[in-house]
C-alpha cells in the first residue's frame, strides 16, 4: 500500500534472493527486488483486464496497467505474491495464476525482476480503491495497439512485459 514500509526482498541482477530491505530502502537506493504481476485475460482468452492506477502511487501514478502485482515481500515467493496482489488489487481469488515467464526491468532508478503470470476469469472485479482508480477489460487488439504506442500513457515496466506476452504467445 502506499506509504507503507514493508520488508521486500531483495534480488541480485541474476534473480537470486539476497537479502531484504524496508520498502522505502528499495525505492530511494533503486535497489534490484522482485515483482509478482498477473495478466487476467477473459475466459475465452480475448481480452484482458486493465486499470488506471491511482495518483499517489509511490512508482509509476496515474499510468494504466494490464498487470495485476506488486513487489515481492521478505520471505515470499512470487508466486505467492501474485496470489496475494490479485486478491488485493482485483479481488480475484480461487484460481491459480501459471507461470509465464521473467522479464526484467532495468531502468533509472528501478531494477526488478517481474515474474509473470496468467489467469482466465470471467467473475467480478472488486477494485482496491487505494491502488486503482478505474479499470475495464481491454481487448487483445486494442491492448496491442496501446503497448506499442509510446504516447500511450501506460506503465513502463507493463509495456515491456505485455510485449514480451505478445512475442512469446500473441
Amino acid at each position: 500500500m502506499p506509504g507503507s514500509d514493508e520488508l521486500v526482498a531483495l534480488y541480485d541482477r541474476a534473480g537470486h534472493v539476497v537479502g531484504q530491505a524496508p520498502r522505502s530502502r528499495v525505492r530511494a537506493e533503486g535497489l534490484w527486488h522482485a515483482a509478482g504481476v498477473v495478466l487476467v485475460r477473459s475466459g475465452d482468452g480475448e481480452s484482458v483486464y486493465v486499470h488506471l492506477r491511482t495518483a499517489d502511487k509511490d512508482i509509476f501514478p496515474s499510468t494504466w496497467d494490464c498487470w495485476a502485482g506488486g513487489v515481492v515481500a521478505a520471505g515470499e515467493t512470487p508466486a505467492d505474491c501474485a496470489r496475494r496482489e490479485l486478491a488485493e488489487e482485483l479481488g480475484v481469488h480461487g484460481v491459480e495464476p501459471q507461470p509465464l515467464f521473467t522479464k526484467i526491468y532495468d531502468q533509472g532508478t528501478v531494477h526488478c525482476h517481474n515474474f509473470a503470470f496468467e489467469v482466465r476469469w470471467d467473475g467480478p472485479i472488486h477494485h482496491q480503491a487505494e491502488e486503482i482508480a478505474e479499470g475495464r477489460w481491454l481487448p487483445l487488439t486494442e491492448l496491442r495497439a496501446w503497448a506499442d504506442d509510446p504516447a500511450s500513457p501506460f506503465i513502463p515496466d507493463g509495456r515491456e512485459g505485455v510485449q514480451e506476452w505478445f512475442r512469446r504467445y500473441g
